[in-house]
């Protein structure tokens, strides 16, 4: 596949509607969902079906079996998501950093904070898609194409 596109969603809280908009306006090849109310998926999942989801347990998702890191290798690009908790992202990134690249992780994905951001540190995408649930409502879209990583932060 040389052109990918994945959608990045975060702390749904309950908001399915922002999660099928988001879906819907974006049309994926891909869908990721960072935890915390990662139990929203299912209503992702039965609306399109079609869409391959994976997903990690966050700190709300208290008797979820999902993991609390995933990691999967696409277009070459390994990559590493996880809902940051765990890392205390509230506090600063240097932890969860450390972490993708001990993995050799080439795109980290995170939420929790509920703060979209996007960074390169230490040849690693950073990305946060922010709250797809709450607040500014907030996504990521993932683009690989021949092997360049493109990330844009968009709102539902």
């Amino acid at each position: 596949m040389d052109f990918v596109k994945i959608l990045v969603m975060s702390d749904s809280h309950g908001n399915r509607n922002a999660m099928l908009t988001a879906v819907a306006k974006e049309s994926p090849e891909m869908i990721l969902h960072l935890g915390d109310n990662e139990r929203d998926c299912t209503v992702v999942t039965n609306e399109f079906p079609e869409i391959p989801l994976r997903l990690v347990r966050g700190n709300c998702d208290l008797f979820s079996s999902a993991p609390d890191i995933d990691e999967f290798m696409l277009n070459g690009k390994l990559f590493l998501m996880t809902h940051g908790h765990l890392h205390g992202v509230k506090t600063g990134f240097s932890s969860i950093v450390d972490s993708a690249a001990r993995r050799d992780a080439d795109i980290l994905l995170f939420g929790h904070t509920h703060i979209p951001y996007y960074s390169i540190r230490e040849d690693i995408s950073i990305v946060n898609p922010g709250s797809v649930g709450l607040g500014g409502k907030t996504y990521a879209v993932l683009e690989l194409k021949n092997g360049v990583f493109e990330c844009n932060i968009k709102t539902v």
